[in-house]
């Protein structure tokens, strides 16, 4: 039997790459980018870029988690500081049942609930 760490590393990467295949598949519907943002020193990373054609870019975190905390959003609050209103939203995919706003302003959407 695998150590519980080891077996909740193996969901989360799981759990991303299903996220991660649903929004690409999303994004290329309306002729948009998806890659992924890691700084060259790897203190800031956000999981998911998706870009658009007119250039503006949605932010995605990818947790698997029900709930949503100030230390998970992080790196979302970093990026919009970095492009203004180039960021058209910051998004949280979960493990959750409803989607929602937080007061920050991040929204948090279950992956159940993802679709075009």
């Amino acid at each position: 039997m695998a150590p519980a760490t080891t077996t909740a590393t193996w969901l989360g990467a799981l759990f991303e790459s299903l996220a991660t295949q649903s929004v690409r598949v999303y994004a290329q519907a309306v002729d948009a980018t998806t890659g992924h943002l890691r700084t060259k020193n790897t203190d800031r990373e956000v999981n998911l870029i998706v870009e658009g054609p007119d250039r503006r870019v949605v932010a995605i975190e990818v947790k698997l988690a029900a709930t949503v905390s100030d230390a998970d959003v992080r790196h979302l609050h970093w990026l919009h500081d970095q492009l203004g209103e180039r960021l058209a939203d910051r998004v949280v995919i979960t493990t959750g049942s409803d989607a929602y706003r937080r007061r920050d302003g991040v929204a948090v959407v279950p992956l159940a609930l993802l679709g075009p």
